[in-house]
């Protein structure tokens, strides 16, 4: 169903009334990952700033695909600070059309402040895996046209699974090809990343390597690979979301690297899974690295985006405070 603009700002109104209010000024760069901002409320409290993924207003649902243009106009309207772009959804990718994008956003007092991207190392054909190195460089590539500071990737996994419907109902867990094992793959993701890196470096593009099923299943596997490269341009991107299982241990182990982060929600409940997560207490997590980056939303469960990514926004304005 297509939802005009004018209905998603009544929504949104009636949804945000009451809501706590949002931060207004930036901070001197401490790092390249802090973006930290202050609240205008009597407490003055200091918060990270908090963006929302176009992923949030579309969620693969058929029909429902918002171009990137109107998911920064809706962001703006809701009182979001900026905006993470998923890749696979830009219509297209001319200098003009990045450009355009980056004038709207900067028009709004929007950063757009990550990509979201998809590459696949975990392949035995060293080919394939070179078909995503250069794949991942060109949106290294995007990234940096489009002035966003950090892009999310992935180790891939061994795509065994029926589909990604079949990998969600076990969990995120799937069997290695046969005649490989986990101790094979590691090596490949290492190597293809290590050749990223130095494209990352030149375009100014921090790599966030995100717990996204795969070798990124457990803090470990993700750990492993950040901690083996050790590049200040790889770091990790937290999906607050994918640890399915006693979260919490598990994202204060990857914390310490995190320079990006993930934030799901579910009203209404989740499309694969339903996580009831405390926001509060990854909010404390984060506040013992000195975490000062950004808080992207991906909302992803079934209530009316119109109402529940305000809903969202109230709850992670809530929470990450310092």
């Amino acid at each position: 169903m297509q939802v005009s603009r004018r209905q998603w700002v009544a929504a949104v109104a009636a949804a945000t009334a009451g809501s706590v209010a949002g931060r207004a000024r930036g901070e001197g760069e401490e790092d390249a990952a802090a973006s930290p901002t202050t609240e205008a409320s009597s407490g003055a409290r200091r918060g990270n700033p908090i963006a929302v993924s176009t992923y949030s207003f579309w969620r693969y649902r058929a029909g429902e695909r918002l171009g990137i243009d109107k998911c920064i106009a809706l962001a703006a309207d809701m009182g979001f600070d900026a905006v993470e772009i998923l890749e696979i959804q830009m219509p297209q990718r001319d200098n003009g059309y990045l450009q355009q994008l980056k004038r709207q956003a900067f028009l709004a007092g929007m950063n757009l402040c990550g990509l979201s991207t998809h590459q696949d190392f975990v392949d035995p054909s060293a080919d394939e895996r070179q078909a995503n190195v250069e794949k991942t460089i060109a949106s290294i590539q995007l990234a940096a046209a489009l002035g966003i500071p950090t892009m999310r990737v992935n180790t891939g996994r061994w795509n065994t699974s029926a589909d990604f419907n079949a990998l969600m109902k076990n969990r995120g867990i799937e069997p290695p090809l046969e005649g490989y094992t986990d101790e094979d793959a590691f090596p490949w993701v290492i190597a293809a990343l290590e050749k990223c890196l130095p494209h990352a470096e030149k375009e100014g593009v921090v790599l966030g390597l995100e717990n996204h099923w795969g070798l990124g299943l457990t803090p470990e596997g993700v750990l492993r690979i950040v901690d083996a490269i050790d590049s200040p341009w790889l770091g990790v991107t937290m999906d607050t979301g994918n640890f399915l299982e006693q979260p919490y241990p598990k994202l204060e182990k990857i914390a310490p690297r995190t320079v990006f982060v993930q934030a799901k929600t579910y009203f209404g409940g989740g499309t694969w899974y339903t996580l009831d997560l405390d926001y509060t207490q990854i909010a404390a997590i984060l506040r013992k690295q000195n975490y000062r980056g950004y808080i992207s939303l991906e909302f992803e469960g079934q209530q009316d985006a119109a109402t529940a990514i305000p809903q969202s926004l109230a709850l992670l304005r809530e929470a990450f405070v310092y």
